[in-house]
């Protein structure tokens, strides 16, 4: 499994999210010890990520807590909705595009923008040329208006009218067969599992909660990097044997399915949490 950062962004994103975001240092060992993270190597992590500006740590006696600051509560929202709410609007023919030219000596802004435009499913035509089937202008001018850099941006609409096919445009903008080959994989190894927890389910062996969090956990752990990753192109422009609805699907009902066990686990453990020790406690 990747790192333990990515670990605790999935863990907060999926569960402590919804649950006031904060969470006891208790509560958070327990739950990522279960994916072979030491109680060590989680305090070292909520510590970095603190440090960072993820999460906000405080006190509370011998305890420790840990909870969401505004900049990671933004960042999971957003992820949330590229993994459970992607557009799925029709194509109307055009194609929205942002050119920049950023002087050389704030080449550390033009790194941050190529990264924001990849993340919202922009796709490069050319250096300093990026382009998406969507309109994305109020999130582009929030980025843009983020990094100070509206001087050296422009956002365009336009139909394509040249040589090349809408598809032979995409291929070169997006590797979408490498995403492809990502979606086989993860309908290979997650189909098997999740046919023999239904067929357990309905003959009335169910799973243990224990078993539908960590099941749960790693389902979404691996399948939220892909929305990073997928431009979420309109259906027109995928290839014809495009498998990222199947897996979206795949990830979908299987998600449903152990969702029940797995939040009565996580409540649990949660509730583990030391009561608050109120100021006038000696």
């Amino acid at each position: 499994m990747s790192n333990s950062q990515d670990m605790v962004f999935t863990l907060y994103g999926d569960y402590v999210r919804h649950r006031g975001g904060e969470a006891w240092t208790g509560s958070l060992i327990e739950l990522l010890g279960l994916f072979g993270l030491s109680g060590q190597a989680v305090r070292s992590t909520l510590s970095r990520m603190s440090r960072k500006g993820w999460l906000n740590g405080r006190k509370s006696g011998r305890h420790s807590f840990y909870s969401l600051t505004p900049q990671c509560i933004e960042l999971l929202e957003e992820g949330a909705r590229r993994i459970y709410q992607p557009r799925t609007d029709p194509w109307d023919g055009r194609w929205h595009l942002v050119t920049y030219s950023i002087p050389e000596f704030k080449r550390s802004l033009r790194r941050r923008l190529r990264k924001r435009l990849l993340w919202l499913g922009y796709g490069a035509l050319h250096q300093g040329t990026w382009i998406s089937p969507r309109d994305l202008r109020s999130e582009v001018e929030q980025t843009t208006g983020s990094l100070a850099i509206h001087p050296y941006v422009e956002f365009f609409i336009a139909e394509h009218r040249g040589f090349s096919s809408d598809k032979e445009i995409v291929a070169r903008c997006w590797d979408l067969s490498g995403l492809n080959d990502y979606y086989a994989d993860f309908v290979a190894r997650y189909t098997p599992s999740y046919q023999q927890h239904l067929a357990r389910l309905e003959a009335g062996n169910g799973l243990m909660p224990e078993e539908c969090f960590v099941q749960r956990f790693m389902l979404v752990h691996e399948y939220r990097s892909s929305p990073y990753v997928d431009p979420n192109l309109p259906l027109e422009l995928l290839p014809d044997d495009w498998l990222g609805d199947r897996a979206t699907r795949l990830f979908q009902h299987y998600h449903d399915l152990l969702s029940e066990g797995a939040e009565t686990f996580v409540d649990t453990v949660l509730a583990k949490a030391p009561h608050e020790e109120t100021r006038w406690e000696k």
